[in-house]
């Protein structure tokens, strides 16, 4: 078989109707997908690239998680049509909502993700910095637009940040991820703004829109609050001052310990007050930029949603359907516009098969002209229905599988992969939830409903289910009684979602995987019975202690011997005997320095000037040569403290810091020089000359940044 061919890729012809800037970046990941494959890229390099376009490890071997960028959660009629036929075509046929209001396909052999790629780029959705060392979704509340207690909308101030950010040279030198999200107001919890790294709550002052500013917020094993860094910052200065965070962050934060690489630890470290000189005086250097006025004005423009129909109201018939007047009551809320509700679609485990997602896609073009929303608990939004189609939505939605009521209830339950998928998994986080669900149904009905409890789930200790803010929060361990070991869930209570995520919980023992159910029926009866008033569990929690919350719970924590009960030794929904199997987690990736990713472009594009010699492409081959050379001198300057949004000079800088100190070796360097000042050249011989001393430049740099970075 003979090898790959390490050519860039033509795509020009069938996807010529793609940006050409998108389509080039997706050309680009396949170019180096197959250098990879031929052993010519890095593989710690490669992780983290690949993972910078949402392709994620899973657990099992030669698959990946393909996670899908959906900025806010919006995303039309349109684009949910794609990400069906995307997962049965090249997936196992059904998306998953996450708690980022991202989509993820599991199952996806790497070499069909360009093509997935750009099938995704031709309806307008990117899976650019889904994953790795970068600023991740930004999320939003989903009824942005609609709530009844917003004092202005935020979805378009949302949306001009995760675009302005998306691809921005300041976030690309992060030693771990960035997390940005956006509430309407304090109270509720749609964008749970204390628990990310900046969180932005609408506020009003002096009829100037702006938002109370919380930063160095995280879950992960160690959950830190979120700290306030100003309680009033005007609309306008949120991408300027996002810009600076990041480039403190990027300067500052950790990079050699993943553990405590998160802007959290750089704040605990530093305290708010000297972070906050730090991010003012990056702000005071930073060059104007004139994207920051012209996003959110494009944003705006651009998120205008209008109904379909016009204002009615419902009317009901004499005999209406009990389970039309329970999902009235459960999932559907009135918007602040009269005439309009907003539908919650229930999607238990976040999951929604390929026919299904089709189908809704066509009954929401019945209903509505709008965008759809994915929400943070792993459900679909449909804002704009006009009240008199309430119920031949419900008799859709039912004809479809879609129209079961709880969205946002107790047996809403929110779970990551777990086991499922995920290298980190301890226990099955999904299996859990199915089998919470299935309870729900049948033996717990009679608290399914609750409003006022919220259980989360994570496979292990890393929150990514979100445990630490959940009334009832389980993460995966396990415990080992003689020589068995079993998989078992420590408990959290004291979490809460209320106001943004305003306390978090601690974990108060381990209960068997087995016994799960019995201690949320439990919690339910222990908080029906002590609540005062309008406490939440958490408040509870805080008046009673925790000991008296584990007293309740004391006999469903005892772990039985295999011979006495060997089911409490299977994990759920696994007929085997539990072991314990963990990975390497990819989360994070390998923390690369973004002069690494600087020095590989030059590699890249010196290889496609030796292509363009081989086809005769002289011109083309001088110019990638150069361009090359310029990569890898931005490379090095980088390490001086140059960033690319600093619109520096780069052939100035160079030959200041690196050719007039000696530092580089001077007849490359000044071969460097000599070209920048002609020009490419279309001359057979010139062209190939440059691509030599393309090579060697390139070497060098390899060199001086080896020596710089050896310490």
């Amino acid at each position: 078989m003979s090898a790959p061919s390490l050519a860039p890729v033509d795509t020009s012809a069938e996807w010529s109707h793609l940006p050409s800037d998108i389509r080039e970046e997706i050309d680009v990941f396949e170019t180096e997908l197959r250098r990879v494959r031929s052993g010519l890229v890095d593989e710690k390099l490669f992780t983290e690239f690949r993972l910078r376009h949402g392709v994620y490890g899973q657990r099992q071997d030669r698959v990946q998680m393909q996670r899908i960028k959906v900025p806010m959660g919006r995303l039309d009629p349109d684009q949910l049509v794609a990400l069906a036929d995307i997962a049965e075509e090249y997936a196992v046929g059904v998306l998953h909502v996450t708690t980022r209001q991202d989509f993820q396909c599991h199952f996806v052999d790497i070499g069909d993700t360009p093509n997935l790629m750009r099938r995704l780029a031709a309806v307008g959705i990117t899976t650019r910095e889904a994953c790795g060392n970068v600023i991740r979704n930004v999320t939003c509340c989903p009824q942005a637009g609609v709530c009844q207690d917003e004092p202005f909308e935020v979805a378009p101030h949302a949306h001009a940040m995760a675009y302005f950010m998306l691809r921005h040279p300041d976030a690309q030198n992060f030693g771990r991820k960035f997390k940005i999200s956006y509430s309407g107001c304090e109270s509720h919890a749609c964008g749970l703004g204390r628990m990310h790294d900046i969180g932005a709550v609408a506020r009003v002052r002096d009829g100037v829109e702006g938002f109370q500013v919380l930063v160095g917020g995280g879950l992960g094993a160690l959950p830190h609050q979120a700290k306030v860094y100003s309680e009033f910052m005007p609309a306008s200065e949120m991408l300027p001052l996002a810009q600076a965070i990041s480039r403190v962050f990027a300067k500052l934060g950790e990079k050699k310990n993943r553990a405590k690489a998160r802007m959290k630890f750089l704040i605990a470290k530093l305290g708010i007050d000297e972070f906050r000189r730090l991010v003012e005086e990056e702000r005071s250097r930073l060059p104007r930029d004139v994207r920051w006025e012209s996003e959110l004005r494009e944003a705006t423009g651009a998120m205008q949603d209008k109904p379909l129909k016009p204002p009615s109201s419902l009317q009901l018939p004499e005999s209406p359907d009990p389970g039309l007047l329970e999902w009235l009551e459960l999932n559907v809320r009135p918007q602040r516009q009269d005439g309009y509700s907003m539908v919650n679609v229930f999607l238990p485990l976040g999951d929604i098969t390929s026919e299904e997602a089709r189908d809704f896609a066509r009954l929401s073009r019945e209903y509505v002209s709008g965008t759809l929303r994915t929400t943070v608990d792993q459900n679909l939004l449909m804002q704009w229905v006009s009240n008199a189609d309430l119920p031949g939505l419900y008799a859709g939605l039912r004809e479809i599988g879609l129209a079961e009521s709880g969205a946002g209830r107790l047996k809403d339950v929110v779970a990551c992969p777990g086991t499922d998928s995920c290298k980190l998994g301890i226990t099955a986080s999904r299996g859990l939830a199915a089998h919470l669900h299935k309870k729900f149904a049948n033996g717990m009905s009679d608290i399914a409903h609750r409003s006022d409890l919220k259980i989360k789930i994570s496979g292990c200790f890393n929150s990514c289910g979100q445990h630490h803010i959940a009334d009832i929060g389980f993460f995966g361990s396990v415990q080992r009684k003689k020589n068995d070991t079993a998989p078992v869930f420590q408990v959290t209570v004291g979490g809460s979602t209320r106001n943004n995520a305003e306390s978090y919980g601690l974990a108060i023992g381990k209960i068997p995987s087995q016994n799960v159910d019995r201690a949320v029926t439990r919690l339910s009866e222990f908080y029906s019975r002590e609540k005062q008033g309008g406490e939440t569990l958490s408040d509870v929690v805080a008046r009673l202690g925790k000991t008296r919350v584990k007293e309740e719970l004391a006999e469903l924590m005892v772990l039985p011997t295999f011979e006495e009960e060997p089911g409490y030794y299977k994990d759920i929904r696994q007929p085997w005997q539990y072991q314990r199997s963990i990975g390497v987690g990819e989360c994070a990736g390998e923390v690369v320095d973004q002069a690494e990713f600087m020095l590989e472009d030059a590699e890249r594009i010196h290889f496609e000037a030796t292509l363009d010699l081989e086809k005769n492409h002289y011109g083309d081959a001088s110019a990638k040569a150069f361009a090359a050379c310029k990569n890898a001198a931005d490379a090095l300057l980088f390490t001086k403290g140059l960033w690319l949004s600093d619109k520096y000079d780069t052939v100035a800088e160079f030959r200041k810091h690196f050719h007039d100190t000696g530092i580089f070796y001077k007849p490359f360097a000044d071969n460097f020089l000599r070209t920048a000042g002609e020009g490419p050249s279309g001359d057979p011989e010139q062209a190939r000359l440059r691509v030599e001393e393309a090579t060697l430049f390139i070497e060098a740099a390899h060199g001086v940044y080896s020596q710089a970075t050896a310490f």
